[in-house]
């Protein structure tokens, strides 16, 4: 189990897992009964839940769509062009358009092949692929 698993709160969970399955994701457990499934993309794991009712576990604040105001979660993968291709296709917006970026760090920069969507609920999903790291260039 990963040490970091996002549980996101949907109102609709059968939209919401035909979401994740287009971009890739595999139920790996569910509890239908409570409208829980737990999925996986090679590693990157998250939890989608449709609540019953308000648990424990329920946000304190009123649900009001775009759920996931302020997150945005990165998943990494090895095909970003062939991802691209499958959300365009099935007519999903995107949010940020494919790019090719290069962050500074301390002492080198790296890269990604990346894009943004939003899922059926509004979090912010960024899906970003190495393109590895190069030598910082400094600007003077």
């Amino acid at each position: 189990m990963s040490r970091l698993i996002p549980e996101l709160i949907c109102s609709d969970l059968q939209a919401s897992l035909a979401f994740y399955h287009a971009l890739g994701f595999r139920i790996r457990y569910e509890r239908p009964q409570e409208r829980f499934a737990y999925l996986d993309r090679a590693g990157a794991e998250l939890m989608l839940e449709q609540p019953l009712h308000r648990d424990r576990l329920y946000p304190r604040a009123e649900m009001v769509h775009p759920y996931g105001r302020g997150i945005n979660l990165t998943i990494g993968v090895d095909d970003a062009d062939q991802l691209h291709t499958i959300v365009r296709s099935l007519g999903i917006e995107l949010y940020l358009p494919l790019e090719e970026r290069w962050y500074q760090r301390a002492t080198d920069t790296i890269g990604v092949r990346q894009f943004a969507v939003q899922d059926p609920d509004g979090y912010l999903l960024r899906i970003s692929q190495d393109l590895g790291t190069r030598p910082r260039q400094n600007h003077s």
